[in-house]
């Protein structure tokens, strides 16, 4: 223990003296988890749509006042043609077209029944759909309250009407910000972990300084150590500063026990520490090894469940994120600050990322050379 001693007083000497690595630990993870979170949700709003008005009537224009009424939509043309509604979706000035064809509400009225036309820009795939849908369910909820008044009391007798109370659990307000703060906050400690403990090693070869260490009688297991606890502390740090972040900036303080949280974190830091060692052992340039954090990085985020749900991916990717420690974290992040989960609900994720830790630790001490 006394070889490990003096091993972490370098290495926090060295970190404390680069202030590019404290700001880097300290500032940058708050201001992401300040901006982020206020661009990054699921929710499509301020959809332009223009609207072509063939009827002018009072019925039409009850109809596109529900519409941009909505807080969905915004209507960015009144046209009097579809050659002039659909330029502006060339334009990108629009996202759908509404036409209201002649003698809406007469048909309406006299029918029973009128046809309406959307045309959906589809090169935003998510935006097309959703903007579809919802003006779709305002159509029908307007079509229910023109019944409602066509129906006459004397003559039908009106149909009993069912009342839904909808209760939502863990969000009851649906917001987003409670959903993507954790998640992000598991992304930004993932990479601050990883990327700083995978320069780490690089950079003493390049320096030339890791010659001298290797000629010193000090055991592979007790340099690894050295290496890996300072960036486990500073881990730690940076989970704090979120959580700080998250109670004052977004109100959200932790359903579960904190403790237990804090205890899968630190397991999981193990995991991803382990592995940044790892890269560094195999590279001899800090950009070999930045490069090759990069790219595991970016299937790490996009394939941990923080923007897609891994319920919705193939099969074969979802093989694939059982060896992604990040879907871990996020899922365990938000059932224990969301849900208030226990220790027997994450005993499984738990598992698993201890393996992780022990694995990826014992395949980086092994493939460390050292020569004494």
């Amino acid at each position: 223990m006394r070889t490990v001693r003096f091993l972490l007083q370098k290495e926090f000497r060295q970190i404390f003296r680069n202030r590019a690595i404290l700001a880097m630990v300290i500032v940058m993870p708050v201001i992401q988890l300040l901006i982020l979170p206020l661009a990054a949700n699921y929710e499509v709003k301020n959809i332009n749509i223009a609207v072509i008005d063939n009827d002018h009537s009072s019925y039409s224009q009850k109809l596109i006042s529900k519409i941009t009424s909505s807080g969905y939509f915004k209507l960015t043309g009144y046209n009097f043609s579809f050659k002039e509604a659909f330029r502006l979706i060339e334009t990108d000035d629009a996202d759908l077209i509404l036409e209201i064809p002649h003698d809406f509400e007469r048909n309406l009225v006299r029918e029973n029944e009128q046809k309406l036309f959307i045309a959906v820009n589809a090169i935003n795939g998510t935006k097309a759909n959703l903007g579809g849908v919802y003006l779709t369910s305002i159509i029908k909820d307007y079509n229910g309250e023109v019944r409602l008044q066509l129906i006459s009391p004397t003559k039908f007798n009106r149909a009993p009407a069912i009342d839904i109370a909808s209760s939502n659990w863990f969000n009851p307000f649906l917001n987003y910000h409670v959903f993507m703060v954790p998640g992000i906050l598991a992304i930004l400690v993932t990479m601050i972990g990883g990327f700083l403990t995978a320069l780490n090693i690089v950079k003493e070869k390049e320096v030339g300084t890791i010659e001298q260490i290797n000629v010193t009688p000090i055991k592979k297991h007790h340099f690894i150590l050295g290496k890996l606890i300072p960036f486990w502390v500073l881990g730690n740090v940076v989970f704090t500063l979120g959580l700080i972040v998250a109670w004052f900036i977004y109100g959200i303080i932790p359903a579960g026990n904190i403790f237990l949280l804090y205890s899968f974190v630190s397991v999981y830091l193990l995991a991803v520490l382990g592995f940044g060692l790892l890269i560094s052992t195999f590279c001899d340039t800090q950009q070999q090894a930045m490069f090759i954090m990069f790219f595991f990085m970016m299937v790490f985020i996009l394939m941990g469940g923080l923007f897609t749900s891994i319920d919705s991916m193939p099969d074969w990717a979802k093989e694939v994120t059982k060896f992604n420690p990040v879907s871990y974290l996020i899922e365990v992040m938000r059932m224990i600050i969301l849900k208030g989960s226990g220790f027997k609900d994450i005993t499984r994720q738990l598992g698993i990322i201890a393996l992780f830790a022990v694995v990826l630790n014992s395949w980086a001490i092994f493939n460390y050379k050292k020569t004494s």
